[in-house]
């Protein structure tokens, strides 16, 4: 294709990639779209897609396991991986359909086949040259291991365990981040016996403290184990299980060990630092509106430094091909993409934390309040437990807020518009929710914070 130029040459055609891909085509730019694998990148085939169904699966084994409870007579007899896998691959499989119908009928140029850039404005692909007035640079992340680890036999990654077509009697799983998280909650709901291990002094590190406590009392109860501030000195492995040894002395031995430790920047071997695009730690660095610093190519998803969310990079590849196509977009602020981990309790939150909020603006100007779900009729229902917690600027607008409990990720596209457009107290609690929805919580946690509380104590 060297005799044709594309207005923009896409690498990468998982969440960034294929959204900046359609958004450009959509706005007449001629577009080519290169893939090594399936368009829709890890989201839809190794990571979130498939992560969420198996959870479904596990949240209606609760139900099941849970059913005498509001009177309906039903017996878990048992998990059946294969079936499990089937309904997980039917989601993708109607995912993937329809996003590739999407890119063919935008006239986009599908390329399949491992790319590399080598140099502004020029692509390879299997011998061939790719060349654009633009490129982005959009290839995504892989399953990082700690130094010394070896992802093989017992020991795992989530690309290995979405593959799995049994369930463990004992799991370890090292972190207790979001990915972590998930496949604790998921592998417990199948009732294998799990223990977390986390270096940071609490699970999901980077949420508000209050949700962090709120979701070691629930796992308590679930009966799923876990050890903070532990760090890995060693792990071993033999035919039948693996052992970790900690570095108090400890060691604790499971089926599988699943290394949930965070993803790294799919960079390597492609050309990037060649080409003399300005790299850390294998990320590459941009400016505010991925532009690289070399004229012409651009950089959006898992390989900016940042969240590591597929709306993230949805966000970002849409931004490049408008800025691409003339229109002038703002930058994102990163502390206002939603924010949610799918374990049982559900976690959400936007914007600041407690601590982050003291530290910008001081300790004196930040009010906080939380709302107990308690006093939730639909929760109640539910059978959850959980709160609604507000962070808010004395005298001024909300700057976070942190939600847990069932289902509590549906609340979270409300929470981002609150604190997006700055909002008041006041501008929310005048707003009428739905009875009973669990989005009455957000409306009696602001009418607190207004000062005038209906279904809580003052």
């Amino acid at each position: 294709m060297a005799d044709r130029l594309f207005d923009m040459v896409v690498l990468g055609a998982g969440s960034g990639g294929y959204a900046a891909a359609l958004r450009g085509a959509q706005l007449g730019l001629d577009v080519a779209l290169i893939e090594a694998d399936k368009v829709g990148g890890t989201c839809l085939h190794r990571g979130c897609i498939p992560t969420k169904a198996m959870l479904h699966s596990a949240e209606v084994a609760d139900e099941v396991r849970n059913a005498s409870h509001v009177g309906i007579q039903a017996e878990l007899t048992g998990i059946d991986m294969e079936q499990v896998n089937n309904f997980k691959k039917g989601v993708i499989d109607r995912l993937y359909k329809g996003l590739s119908g999407l890119v063919s009928a935008r006239g986009v140029e599908l390329i399949n086949g491992h790319g590399r850039l080598i140099g502004p404005g020029a692509v390879e692909v299997a011998g061939q040259r790719v060349e654009g007035r633009n490129v982005l640079v959009a290839t995504g992340s892989y399953a990082r291991s700690i130094p010394g680890l070896n992802i093989e036999g017992r020991v795992i990654t989530s690309d290995q365990a979405l593959t799995m077509d049994w369930i463990p009697q004992n799991a370890i799983v090292l972190g207790g981040g979001v990915i972590g998280l998930e496949f604790a909650s998921m592998w417990r709901s199948f009732g294998a016996n799990v223990t977390v291990v986390e270096g940071l002094p609490s699970l999901a590190p980077n949420e508000d403290p209050a949700i962090c406590k709120a979701l070691e009392r629930v796992f308590r109860r679930r009966g799923i184990a876990f050890k903070t501030g532990a760090m890995v000195k060693d792990v071993s492995q033999n035919a039948d299980q693996a052992t970790l040894q900690l570095d108090s002395g400890e060691s604790l031995s499971g089926d599988v060990v699943l290394v949930a430790v965070g993803r790294g920047p799919n960079t390597a071997g492609l050309g990037y630092e060649e080409v003399g695009l300005k790299m850390d730690r294998g990320f590459v660095l941009t400016d505010d509106q991925l532009r690289t610093g070399i004229p012409g190519i651009w950089a959006a998803g898992d390989i900016v430094p940042g969240l590591q969310l597929a709306h993230r990079g949805f966000a970002q590849g849409i931004a490049v091909a408008e800025r691409i196509a003339g229109i002038n977009v703002p930058g994102l602020i990163e502390a206002n993409i939603p924010r949610v981990t799918y374990c049982e309790p559900e976690i959400a939150s936007v914007g600041l934390s407690e601590p982050a909020a003291k530290e910008l603006h001081g300790a004196d100007a930040i009010e906080t309040i939380e709302y107990n779900l308690a006093g939730n009729g639909r929760s109640q229902v539910l059978g959850t437990q959980g709160f609604v917690k507000l962070v808010r600027v004395a005298g001024g607008p909300v700057v976070g807020m942190h939600m847990i409990g069932t289902r509590i990720g549906e609340l979270v596209g409300a929470a981002q518009l609150i604190v997006s457009w700055e909002a008041h107290p006041e501008d929310v609690a005048e707003l009428i929710h739905a009875h009973p929805t669990q989005s009455e919580a957000i409306g009696e946690a602001f009418l607190d914070l207004a000062g005038k509380p209906l279904h809580a104590h003052p």
